[in-house]
């Protein structure tokens, strides 16, 4: 079993940065591709960023990108996600997830994080 726990969240005004971590225990997370993914209220889960095994292969949904930048150290065991100019709209909790393959596909990833929650005031 992986455990991860997400930190970094908070409140930030718009125009903001906040930066996400996500620390992983009980697998190493080098053989995994690593996912954030958020939900605001009344919302359905959706995908942010997704980071492949090694970190070459990195994909954004189009309403973060390049405002937002995802990483990863395999020796620290953590996913990272920077977040920059960050609008009211990014407002919600943000989740971490592993899986074998990189995927935009909240229902293919097997581990999850309990969640950060980030709310960007206007």
């Amino acid at each position: 079993q992986m455990q991860l726990v997400e930190s970094g969240g908070g409140l930030v005004q718009a125009g903001g940065s906040l930066r996400l971590s996500c620390v992983a225990s009980g697998r190493a997370i080098s053989a995994y591709a690593m996912g954030w993914f958020r939900q605001a209220p009344g919302q359905e889960r959706e995908f942010v960023s997704s980071i492949n095994w090694l970190g070459g292969m990195t994909d954004y949904t189009e309403s973060v990108r390049g405002r937002f930048t995802i990483s990863r150290d395999n020796g620290k065991n953590t996913l990272y996600l920077q977040m920059n100019s960050l609008k009211p709209e990014d407002t919600a909790v943000y989740y971490c997830a592993a899986r074998y393959g990189p995927s935009r596909d909240a229902h293919e990833y097997k581990y999850w994080g309990q969640g950060t929650q980030v709310t960007v005031s206007s």
